[in-house]
C-alpha cells in the first residue's frame, strides 16, 4: 500500500493531510493500516478490497461497511464499546471498494498487556460479555448446532485432506461429533456474539478500557458458541468473562467443533500468501492436538 493510495480517505476522515502509512498485522478478510498525520495523530483505515482478502476463496463471513456499521450499531445499542467511526465510504470515489476511518486506539491489543491492564479492564470486558449474552434477538434461519455440525463436517474434510493425523482418525472424529450433537437438545434463545472474540480482537485504550474490534461477524447465535471460543483463547484470564446458564452439552460440542475450525481455517489461508505462516501452522498443530485429544 503506497502513500497516495489513501490520501483522500484519510483527509475526508480527519481533515488532516497524510505523512505515512503503515500496514497493521492480523487481518485476513480486510487491510488494516495506520494513518499517520501531518499533526502527528494517528487514525485507522478499514478497506475491504479484494487484493486484502486472503481467503482462497474469499470466505465466507459478512464483510463490507454495511455489515460493519450494522454491529457497530449494534454493539454501541448495548453499550460495548468499539473503535470510533470517523468516516464511512461506499461512494468508491476516495477508493476503489468499501472504505472506513476509525481512531487509533494506541493501547495495544489486550493479548500483549494482559500483564499490565488494570483487573477494571478485565471487569468491564467482562462487563460487555454479559450484556452481549443478555441481548437476544431472532433466531437464525436454521438451528445453531445443524449450522455447526454442517461447518465441522466440512472442516474434517478439509483437515483430513491436508494432514495425516486427522485422516488417519476422520471416522473416529466423526463418531464423536455425531456423539456430541446428539445431546444437544432444542432451543429458542440466542444472544448477541461476537464469534472470534479474542484477546488479539481486544484494544485497549490509555485509560484501560477495552474496546473491541474486527466486528463484522457479530450476529445472533448460541451464546455457548462464543463462550467456547473464549475459554480457549482467555486460558487463565476467561475467570472474568464467565457466565452462567451455559448449556454445558452445547460447549462439549462447540469446543471440539471450534478446534476443528482452527485446524482447516489456517490450513485455507496457507494455500494464499498469507504472511504469518509460522503463526497459522502453530495454530494449526495446537488445535490439532485437542482434536485428536477429543478421542481418548
Amino acid at each position: 500500500m503506497e502513500r497516495g493510495d489513501l490520501v483522500e480517505l484519510a483527509r475526508a476522515g480527519t481533515g488532516r493531510g497524510l505523512a505515512a502509512v503503515t500496514r497493521l498485522p492480523g487481518g485476513t478478510s480486510k487491510g488494516v493500516y495506520r494513518l499517520h498525520l501531518d499533526d502527528g495523530t494517528t487514525a485507522v483505515a478499514y478497506l475491504w478490497h479484494p487484493a486484502e482478502n486472503y481467503w482462497p476463496d474469499g470466505g465466507d463471513g459478512p464483510e463490507g461497511v454495511d455489515a460493519f456499521e450494522a454491529a457497530v450499531e449494534r454493539f454501541a445499542a448495548i453499550g460495548v464499546r468499539t473503535p470510533r467511526v470517523l468516516l464511512l465510504d461506499r461512494g468508491r470515489s476516495r477508493y476503489p471498494a468499501d472504505a472506513a476511518v476509525v481512531e487509533d486506539v494506541t493501547g495495544g491489543p489486550l493479548s500483549e498487556v494482559f500483564d499490565r491492564v488494570p483487573r477494571r479492564t478485565l471487569e468491564r470486558l467482562g462487563e460487555a460479555v454479559l450484556a452481549m449474552a443478555g441481548t437476544t434477538g431472532p433466531a437464525p434461519e436454521r438451528p445453531c448446532e445443524v449450522t455447526v455440525l454442517e461447518r465441522a463436517y466440512d472442516d474434517l474434510g478439509e483437515a483430513a485432506k491436508r494432514v495425516e493425523r486427522i485422516g488417519a482418525v476422520r471416522d473416529e472424529v466423526d463418531d464423536v461429533l455425531r456423539e456430541l450433537v446428539a445431546a444437544v437438545r432444542p432451543r429458542r434463545r440466542h444472544g448477541f456474539v461476537h464469534g472470534e472474540l479474542g484477546p488479539e480482537h481486544v484494544l485497549v485504550t490509555a485509560e484501560g478500557e477495552p474496546v473491541v474490534i474486527d466486528v463484522e461477524g457479530a450476529s445472533f447465535f448460541d451464546v455457548e458458541w462464543e463462550h467456547a471460543y473464549l475459554s480457549f483463547r482467555f486460558g487463565r484470564h476467561y475467570r472474568w468473562l464467565e457466565v452462567d446458564g451455559l448449556d454445558e452439552a452445547r460447549l462439549r460440542f462447540y469446543r471440539l467443533a471450534l478446534h476443528l475450525s482452527l485446524v482447516a481455517g489456517p490450513l485455507r489461508l496457507l494455500e494464499g500468501d498469507f504472511p504469518d505462516r509460522d503463526g497459522m501452522l502453530g495454530i494449526v498443530e495446537s488445535n490439532m492436538g485437542h482434536v485428536l485429544g477429543a478421542l481418548r
